[in-house]
């Protein structure tokens, strides 16, 4: 799709499924964005960690 330029909206409590098929993200927290980009950057992100993945998550 991203090929077509085409862009999709999830919206979902698992980051971490969510993060198995973007190619992109943004992690908002109580209503405040608190980190965006690529998969490898998020998971190493410490407050994305913190707060949704958990520190095992690599």
């Amino acid at each position: 799709m991203s090929k077509k330029n085409i862009g999709i909206l999830i919206t979902d409590h698992n980051v971490r499924e969510t993060l198995e098929i973007c190619n992109q993200a943004a992690i908002i927290n109580n209503g405040e964005l608190i980190a965006e980009g690529d998969k490898k950057s998020l998971i190493k992100n410490d407050l994305v960690k913190k707060v949704y993945l958990g520190d095992m998550y690599s």
